[in-house]
């Protein structure tokens, strides 16, 4: 029986080599640079990750304890530095842009709905302005009260559909109570859904074998950053705080296509800390201040922040601060890895919009 379950764990063993090496083999192949090649990210296309399911029923874990990783008292966690890599990133797509702009004399273009006077949803499209004038790519926006109706937001959408000068449309969210989000996003063109939240979007990133046009934007430069920062995420447990359409859900998607083992966490869920202490991946979503603390973590996990809530602050110049939804402080000494807030998922954010923008007007124009 021992033998016998030896030569199960080496056949397990060698079936799991084999899959990294060629989804490894598959996203090099993706990232390979050819004569046209003008990649911006390090993410893989989805599909080149995609491989068939084998199981053996030795593929279980053993009941033997797993030993956990001691952090030294000293420690101090890694900090992964959103806003340097999202200037990268904005800076490669302004390379590409004025390159769009000299060989064909187009540049793509983005188009913003806001809704209503809440200060972060005006801070944010501020930002996003901002990054497109520094990548010379067009931009308008429309504003709304948050008296206005349904109508009056689709009309404006549809008049951003029409006009071939912009390439992606963003209705910033959360939009108003008075009015209906499902109806106002299903106006949105497929082509032009840079923020990746159309039904066909989802649902493509939800299947195997699919590549939606657009991953939405704050997964997407979730992924990219632990890229980027030399995480490994197959075959690692992931756990992700919050299920909202905006982030939580299309990250666990997004995570899962990367061959992570995700669980995901809501209002309702008993003993949170226990599932969370698992993760090798933690990502949090929910907007709630110092929600997750340091006895949360697993020694070594990598924290991944995505949460943002102002606290009045009068040393400050704005008179407020951003804190996440983790403890930073009580974080660093237990993780291997953080994002800050802010400086860190928010800047890549409005880094994705910009990079999905300009692939949108690269597929019009059929630019390579």
């Amino acid at each position: 029986m021992v033998l016998k379950n030896k030569c199960k764990n080496v056949a397990v063993s060698m079936w799991r080599k084999n899959m990294l090496v060629l989804s490894t083999s598959r996203s090099l192949n993706t990232l390979a640079p050819s004569f046209h090649d003008n990649r911006i990210l390090k993410s893989p296309t989805l599909v080149s990750l995609d491989f068939p399911d084998v199981w053996t029923c030795s593929t279980a874990n053993s009941n033997q304890p797993t030993p956990v990783p001691k952090r030294a008292s000293e420690h101090t966690a890694k900090v992964i530095d959103g806003k340097q890599i999202a200037e990268d990133i904005i800076s490669a797509v302004a390379v590409q842009v004025q390159r769009m702009k000299k060989t064909i004399g187009e540049v793509p273009g983005l188009g913003v709905i806001l809704v209503g006077e809440r200060k972060d949803s005006q801070i944010y499209v501020h930002n996003k302005m901002k990054a497109c004038e520094e990548a010379g790519i067009k931009f308008s926006l429309t504003e709304f009260s948050d008296k206005c109706t349904d109508e009056e937001v689709c009309n404006a959408i549809m008049r951003f559909n029409s006009d071939p000068s912009f390439h992606g449309i963003l209705v910033q969210l959360p939009l108003p109570q008075n009015l209906n989000e499902e109806k106002v996003l299903n106006v949105l063109k497929l082509e032009k859904d840079v923020d990746g939240f159309h039904p066909m979007n989802m649902g493509n990133l939800a299947m195997r074998g699919r590549e939606p046009l657009f991953i939405p934007c704050t997964p997407k430069g979730c992924v990219e950053l632990l890229i980027r920062s030399g995480v490994e995420i197959m075959g690692k447990k992931a756990v992700v705080i919050g299920r909202s359409n905006i982030v939580g859900l299309p990250v666990s998607l997004l995570l899962q296509r990367h061959h992570a083992t995700v669980s995901i966490i809501n209002e309702l869920t008993s003993n949170p800390e226990e599932i969370t202490r698992e993760a090798d991946i933690l990502v949090s979503a929910v907007g709630v201040p110092n929600l997750v603390r340091g006895s949360w973590l697993k020694p070594g996990a990598v924290v991944v922040d995505v949460g943002t809530h102002p606290i009045e602050d009068t040393s400050c110049e704005q008179g407020y601060r951003l804190i996440g939804d983790v403890c930073y402080e009580e974080a660093l000494r237990v993780a291997s890895s953080i994002t800050p807030v802010p400086g860190g998922v928010g800047p890549m954010t409005v880094a994705m919009l910009l990079y999905n923008t300009l692939e949108s007007a690269r597929r019009k124009y059929n630019f390579i």
